[in-house]
């Protein structure tokens, strides 16, 4: 699977902090924890990705989300990280792709996948708006 993933266009890597409560009955991340680990590295990747980002002045909501588990995440794991980039680019919204990744024996192992769609919202108007060319920029900077 890590195949089709293309682990080698991504430029964001963000460590994951695994609490004993994020682990269900089987000993591993629950299913649903997949979404908050995405969400906590989305935030600084936008902040890499676009120097100028302001949480208070730029907005997104998250329009889809999409997990896919490929192995079993366990506290046992070493290092374990959230790998983002821009999959897509529209008009007011974009795609981010993740990778949930660690190391064995100095090889890749991609434990889930996934995808974000934002769309740009402002907060004033309660509406989409386009996505500002600074941001377009930033973020096509980090695509695969």
């Amino acid at each position: 699977m890590s195949d089709l993933i293309k682990l080698n266009e991504f430029k964001f890597k963000y460590p994951i902090h695994m609490r004993w409560n994020d682990m269900d009955a089987l000993g591993h991340v629950n299913n649903a924890i997949y979404v908050t680990y995405f969400e906590a590295a989305r935030g600084p990747f936008m902040v890499s990705a676009c120097s100028e980002w302001d949480w208070t002045k730029h907005m997104f909501l998250i329009a889809k989300i999409e997990v896919n588990l490929i192995q079993e995440l366990t506290l046992k794991t070493p290092q374990p990280e959230v790998w983002v980039k821009t999959k897509e680019i529209g008009n007011k919204s974009f795609v981010l792709e993740y990778a949930i990744v660690s190391q064995k024996d100095g090889e890749n192992v991609v434990h889930a996948s996934g995808s974000t769609t934002q769309v740009m919202f402002d907060m004033k108007t309660r509406k989409t708006i386009t996505i500002d060319d600074w941001i377009r920029e930033g973020l096509s900077n980090h695509m695969g």
